[in-house]
């Protein structure tokens, strides 16, 4: 796995932006699922992870692999594809990983209870376009992309805009170096 993040601003920019994205390299199925386990032990109630990328770039993996982590005794972990919203007790508290590729309105968003999960739960939302402006201001991207020229391979970019992301970034970071 290797890592960089985006260009710093230059000197002339005088307002603070948001920080500069992690950008990583996964070579494998295993470093990505290693890095979501990382994540995981990070997570509390509260915190809301957006996970982007074409079908196929690994989001499910990487959530099934995050969630896995977390579970005292792991169990299976479907995709929620169909059901739309998969809920898990872990030891922090209430986990739901949702998948809003087929819904088309926001109402049905408010319909599956996310907004009230936003607040009290950790939520794994892949496909996250879809909620449009009910989209938390707190949560932290995941984008994944595939690599054309290795098959196993993906790119991982996180940003956020929420301070309280940053610290855990570098605990990430940290512990990759």
């Amino acid at each position: 796995m290797t890592q960089s993040t985006d260009p710093a601003p230059s000197a002339a920019s005088a307002l603070p932006g948001p920080p500069a994205p992690i950008c990583l390299r996964l070579t494998s199925p295993e470093a990505t699922a290693e890095l979501a386990q990382q994540l995981a032990h990070q997570l509390h109630p509260g915190d809301c992870l957006l996970l982007e990328g074409p079908i196929g770039a690994g989001k499910t993996h990487f959530a099934r692999s995050l969630i896995q982590s977390l579970m005292v005794q792991p169990e299976d972990v479907p995709s929620p594809t169909f059901t739309l919203v998969q809920t898990y007790d872990v030891p922090s508290g209430e986990l739901w990983h949702a998948d809003l590729y087929r819904l088309s309105a926001l109402e049905e968003i408010e319909e599956l209870g996310l907004m009230e999960a936003f607040d009290e739960a950790i939520c794994l939302i892949e496909w996250p376009d879809r909620l449009a402006e009910l989209t938390p201001a707190h949560a932290l991207y995941l984008t994944l992309s595939l690599d054309p020229a290795e098959e196993d391979c993906r790119h991982l970019r996180f940003s956020w805009s929420d301070a309280k992301w940053q610290t855990r970034m570098d605990e990430i970071e940290n512990d990759r170096s």
